[in-house]
C-alpha cells in the first residue's frame, strides 16, 4: 500500500484478522537508499532462487509479457465507466491505478472531485487524505458513534496506520452515485490522538500524507461490504473503531455495520455487484505510462457481461487456494499493491528493500484453484526493481515483485492486472465472492 522513497513500505490493510500488502516504490531517489519494508518482512522462504514453474492446472489460464491475456469484452464509453491512469501521479510511485472521484456533502451540491485515488481490489472501504478535501471537508458531518462521540477509525497497514475521522458523503463516480457513504478521512485528527496498547492502533507510522500513501487516497473495491463487519459491531475492543471527545481521549467502540466504512460501488442503485479493472498490456521492461478503465457492476448492462473468461471462487475476502513452487497459499489479486509479492530467495535489492533483484529475467507461474474447483497455471515475469526503474521515466510495470511478508500468502499485485480484464465479484447475500479473467 504504502511506501516511503524508493524502498517499500508495505501497508496491509486489516481485514479481521488479516492484512493486505499495498507496496509502493517511489522513483524519487536510487533504489539503494530506500527506506525498509513491512514489520515482519523476515518470513520464510516459499523456495529457490531459480525460475520454474508452480505446478500444473488447467482451465482460464492467465498470461504474462505484452500477450493479451483474455478476450476484450469491455467497452470503456460506457456510463458506468471511469479512466484509469497509471503515471507518476501525485508521489512519483510506480504502478498506481488512480481514478477520480468527486465527494459532495450529502444530498447537496457542495462537492469535490480529488484526482488521484488509488484503485484497490484488496481492501474495503474509501478513504481520502484530508489535505487533498479541503474544499469539501468542512461540510462533510462527522458519525456520531453510539456513546455521542465523535466516530474515528485506525486502519492498521504493515509498517504502520491510517488515522482520522469517519464522515458521511455523497460518492460519484462517472454517472455513478452512492448516498450517505461512511468514508474515512486520513489525517484530520491529531497524531498524538491515535490510541495506543493492545486495543489501540498498530505500531508503525502515521500514514497521512501523499508521501506515505502514494496518491490522495484509497478506493477499496474489494469483495467485502464493509471493512470490519459484524466482530466491530459486538465489541468495543476491536481495535479499529474509537469515540473521540473533542479529537481526543479516543476510546474503543462498538460500531454498527452501517456506520462502518463502506465499498461505495456496493450502494449505487444498479451496478453495485462487482467491478472489473481493465488495462492495457504493457512490456517487460515497463512503460512511462497506460491508461485502462474501471467498470462498474458485472452482467448488469452491455458493456460488463461475463465472457472470455473463467470465474474462480474465493473466501468473502478475495482469497483462493495457489501453489508456487511445490507451496500452497492463500493468493489474491490486489491492484493495491505495486508489484507481485510472494516468497523466494531471489536478492533483494538492498538490505532495506523487499523488492527482488534477480541477475536475468525469470519465468515462473503459480496454480490457483477456486472453491468451485476451476483451476488454472498462471505465468508471470519476474525482472530486478533496480534495472526497472533506472532512468527514472517508466510508471507502469509488468514484472516487478518482492517478497511478502507473510509466509502463507502470494500477492498478485497490479503487474498481473496489465494486458486482462480482472473481474471482482463481491460477497453479498444472494453471491459469494470470485474473480474472474
Amino acid at each position: 500500500m504504502h511506501s516511503k522513497t524508493l524502498g517499500l513500505p508495505g501497508s496491509f490493510l486489516r481485514r479481521g484478522g488479516f492484512a493486505r500488502w499495498l507496496g509502493v516504490l517511489c522513483l524519487s531517489v536510487m533504489l539503494a537508499a530506500c527506506g525498509g519494508g513491512g514489520s515482519d518482512s523476515s518470513s520464510s522462504s516459499g523456495g529457490g532462487s531459480s525460475g520454474g514453474s508452480g505446478g500444473g492446472g488447467s482451465g482460464g489460464g492467465g498470461s504474462s509479457g505484452t500477450s493479451t491475456a483474455n478476450a476484450q469484452p469491455i467497452q470503456p464509453n460506457g456510463t458506468n465507466a471511469v479512466p484509469i491512469n497509471v503515471n507518476a501521479g501525485v508521489a512519483n510511485f510506480v504502478n498506481i491505478p488512480n481514478v477520480s472521484v468527486t465527494v459532495c456533502a450529502p444530498g447537496s451540491s457542495v462537492c469535490q472531485t480529488i484526482d488521484n485515488i488509488q484503485v484497490d481490489t484488496a481492501s474495503f472501504g474509501l478513504r481520502i487524505l484530508g489535505s487533498a478535501a479541503q474544499n469539501v471537508l468542512g461540510s462533510l458531518p462527522g458519525t456520531r458513534a453510539s456513546n455521542g462521540g465523535q466516530l474515528a477509525e485506525c486502519a492498521g497497514f504493515a509498517d504502520g496506520y491510517t488515522w482520522g475521522t469517519v464522515r458521511t458523503a455523497d460518492v460519484k463516480m462517472g454517472t455513478e452515485v452512492a448516498s450517505g457513504v461512511p468514508i474515512q478521512i486520513i489525517g484530520d485528527l491529531d497524531a498524538s490522538a491515535a490510541p495506543t496498547g493492545s486495543n489501540g492502533c498498530p505500531s508503525g507510522n502515521d500514514e497521512n500524507d501523499v508521501g506515505d500513501i502514494g496518491a490522495n487516497g484509497i478506493l477499496g473495491i474489494g469483495p467485502q461490504t464493509v471493512d470490519c463487519g459484524p466482530s466491530c459491531a459486538s465489541t468495543a475492543l476491536n481495535a479499529m473503531y474509537f469515540s473521540c471527545t473533542n479529537g481526543t481521549n479516543c476510546t474503543g467502540v462498538a460500531t454498527p455495520v452501517a456506520q462502518q466504512v463502506t465499498n461505495p460501488v456496493t450502494k449505487f442503485a444498479v451496478n453495485n455487484n462487482g467491478v472489473i479493472v481493465q488495462l492495457p498490456p504493457v512490456p517487460d521492461g515497463g512503460a512511462a505510462s497506460a491508461t485502462g478503465v474501471l467498470i462498474f457492476g458485472i452482467g448488469t448492462q452491455s458493456n460488463n457481461s461475463i465472457s472470455g473468461v473463467t470465474k474462480y471462487g474465493t473466501d468473502p475476502y478475495g482469497d483462493l487456494t495457489g501453489t508456487y513452487k511445490g507451496q500452497t497459499y492463500k493468493t489474491f489479486f490486489d491492484s493495491g499493491s505495486n508489484g507481485n509479492f510472494f516468497q523466494d530467495s531471489f536478492p533483494l535489492c538492498s538490505s532495506s528493500s523487499a523488492f527482488y533483484c534477480p541477475s536475468s529475467e525469470q519465468s515462473l507461474s503459480t496454480t490457483i484453484q477456486g472453491t468451485e474447483g476451476n483451476s488454472a497455471n498462471v505465468p508471470f515475469q519476474l525482472v530486478s526493481a533496480r534495472t526497472l526503474t533506472q532512468g527514472g521515466n517508466k510508471f507502469a510495470f509488468n514484472s516487478l515483485g518482492g517478497q511478502l511478508g507473510m509466509s502463507n500468502f502470494f500477492d498478485f499485485g497490479l503487474p498481473f492486472f496489465f494486458g486482462r480484464h480482472v473481474y471482482v465479484g463481491f460477497e453479498l447475500p444472494n453471491s459469494s465472492a470470485y474473480v474472474a479473467f
